[in-house]
């Protein structure tokens, strides 16, 4: 194992062990339940938006270390972006995570890319990111 992937390694260890943004808010804009069927892990992400903007975020649940990380690191990513950057966003992180290569706007999100070699675990490591566009469409059709 190389030096970069016992760093990659280990962030997504910290970001699993303590998740960053985790919680709820009260009052949420949107509020949405995320679940993936296959392995269990389910999450409900909660946006607070102003103006297009995702000024809070947090969200709460139970999964694997690849789950919550990776929901942990979107939280970072998306807090204080506009609605159709979160969706761009999530979009190159998807495609990143199918095996294409990463864009550069992804950022340290681009330590989860080694997960496109795992197939089964794709789901985990998306699972935030599609809830994340179904509470923006939510939203979208309510407002």
């Amino acid at each position: 194992m190389s030096f970069l992937d016992n760093i990659y390694k280990e962030i997504i260890l910290e970001h699993s062990k303590r998740p960053k943004n985790q919680g709820t808010l009260d009052p949420a804009t949107v509020s949405q339940e995320g679940l993936n069927p296959s392995c269990g892990d389910e999450l409900e992400l909660h946006l607070q938006i102003e103006d297009n903007v995702i000024t809070d975020v947090k969200f709460s649940g139970e999964g694997c270390a690849i789950s919550l990380s990776s929901a942990s690191m979107m939280t970072e990513a998306i807090k204080g972006i506009t609605l159709s950057d979160a969706q761009a966003l999530s979009g190159k992180f998807k495609a990143m995570i199918q095996g294409e290569e990463p864009q550069d706007e992804l950022g340290d999100l681009k330590m989860l890319q080694g997960i496109s070699k795992l197939h089964a675990r794709v789901k985990c490591a998306t699972l935030g990111w599609i809830t994340l566009e179904q509470a923006l469409e939510r939203y979208q059709n309510t407002n």
